[in-house]
């Protein structure tokens, strides 16, 4: 099944002199991990908020789950995203004022689908935790207890919560050593197999590639 369509995909930011992104086709399919490499400012970024519906295509089609994003409406694509994707930011972007548990549960009060895949949410999210590393003593700790591994390891349970189809990572090793990445990359990837999830990981690192099922680069696949 195919995850992830792109025909003729072009994208240009206002007041710029030529496209950001322009690609000619693309096609991922389910459970395959996907890195997508390239330099600072080559349209990283830019990519991935294509694929989760914050940005459109001025030209071409994109296709997520058989959707094409740009016939729903933005609260549509909110919904879209909630239900279906489950994103890893650079900087986590975990709440503070919630424990550990609340932040893995988070995604659950804002997709039925997934509050109904998780089955119980707490049993679910504490299953993540344990899995990736984190056992009970820290699941009603505040984030700015735990140390920027730990928090990335709640950042992945919050993303994997709920069985989503996509995981979308976003530069989420950047603040690790070469020993926390591979057992971060691990851990990703046993998750993501059990759920049948896809990946899509960005990152300017060419040597984490060498985790990966498929390799794309940016620059390559680019024709801006």
């Amino acid at each position: 099944m195919t995850i992830i369509k792109i025909n003729q995909l072009i994208y240009q930011w206002p007041r710029q002199s030529k496209p950001t992104l322009n690609i000619n086709e693309l096609n991922i399919n389910q459970g395959e991990h996907v890195f997508i490499k390239g330099v600072s400012g080559s349209g990283k970024t830019t990519l991935l908020n294509l694929l989760t519906g914050i940005l459109l295509p001025n030209q071409g089609e994109l296709r997520v789950l058989d959707k094409v994003l740009a016939n729903l409406s933005g609260s549509q694509r909110d919904q879209f995203r909630a239900d279906h994707m489950g994103i890893i930011f650079q900087q986590f972007n975990l709440l503070p004022y919630l424990t550990v548990l609340d932040n893995v549960i988070l995604p659950c009060y804002f997709s039925k689908r997934r509050r109904q895949l998780a089955n119980s949410r707490i049993a679910t999210a504490q299953r993540l935790l344990e899995s990736l590393g984190l056992c009970s003593e820290y699941f009603n700790k505040s984030i700015h207890e735990l140390s920027v591994g730990q928090q990335q390891r709640v950042a992945v349970a919050r993303a994997l919560i709920g069985h989503p189809e996509l995981i979308i990572a976003d530069e989420p090793t950047s603040a690790l050593d070469t020993e926390s990445r591979n057992d971060f990359l691990k851990l990703l990837f046993n998750e993501a197999k059990q759920q049948h999830s896809t990946i899509i990981f960005v990152s300017h690192d060419p040597t984490i590639a060498l985790n990966f099922d498929r390799v794309l680069n940016l620059a390559e696949l680019n024709q801006a």
